[in-house]
């Protein structure tokens, strides 16, 4: 669980509502159907046609990475990736073989088996740059469709707050009605902004790191099967792929890697 997420989305959504309750105003002055209907299925509509539905249905299954902890961790990453570089020094690479059923991470999986299948370390290279190069376009549209969506809602959320106005001006012989009318079409802007600036945006924002620290990981990866079938010794290689990683993120280092006997 990523309780910065949940911490922002709190705290966000409670200090408004809080200055509102402290302002005199109360709950249902910004619970409206309506004004909610035309915000949310305008920005649906907006965004459907401008992504393929596909691209949309994935970026909405994507959507809980971001509350949840990162699916790879990179340190459990080198050390398996040592462990393998001072197997395949004892007995050759092809001994990797058996290891592969106990793999569950697809992109390692792969290229461990392109590496145990006699690929040449350049051609290996080459392959899996190409496949992390069109994941990595792929995975940017995700990412765009809340952008997408965040810039979409305000705008939708001033035509609701339009449309409000021209039914209340319709009905200005009933002054009385005038004031709670305006105030009822105003909801619908706060809906669009609101939207936009506490989820949409901020959401886009962090599955773009979600996507980034995968793709670190996978560019790690790469260079680790690389360098075991070029023989690199494991303590270089766990120190290289170190080199991939954050400052914050190299405070629990793995085990020292062992030379082979």
């Amino acid at each position: 669980m990523d309780k910065a997420t949940f911490g922002g989305i709190v705290i966000a959504v409670g200090g408004i509502l809080a200055g509102l309750l402290l302002e005199g105003g109360n709950l249902g002055q910004i619970l409206q159907p309506t004004a909610a209907m035309i915000v949310f299925g305008g920005t649906l509509g907006a965004v459907l046609i401008q992504f393929p539905l596909s691209v949309v249905l994935t970026a909405f299954r994507r959507l809980g990475h971001i509350f949840a902890a990162p699916r790879v961790d990179p340190l459990h990453t080198i050390r398996e990736l040592v462990k393998y570089a001072n197997q395949a020094r004892r007995e050759g690479i092809v001994s990797l073989d058996q290891t592969l059923q106990s793999i569950t991470e697809p992109f390692l999986k792969k290229t461990l088996m392109l590496a145990i299948d006699g690929t040449e370390p350049q051609e290996l290279r080459k392959m899996m740059e190409l496949e992390l190069d069109n994941q990595g376009e792929q995975e940017e549209k995700l990412a765009q469709v809340f952008e997408s969506a965040g810039g979409f809602s305000p705008t939708i959320g001033i035509i609701g707050a339009v449309l409000g106005l021209i039914q209340t001006m319709q009905h200005l012989d009933k002054i009385d009605e005038v004031g709670r009318g305006i105030a009822v079409a105003f909801v619908a802007t706060i809906y669009g902004v609101g939207a936009a600036n506490l989820f949409l945006l901020p959401a886009a924002g962090k599955l773009k790191i979600r996507i980034r620290e995968e793709q670190i990981v996978h560019e790690m990866t790469l260079e680790g099967v690389v360098s075991i079938l070029e023989g690199m010794n494991p303590r270089m290689l766990e120190t290289k792929l170190l080199g991939f990683l954050a400052e914050a993120a190299r405070k629990e280092e793995p085990t020292p890697a062992e030379e082979p006997r």
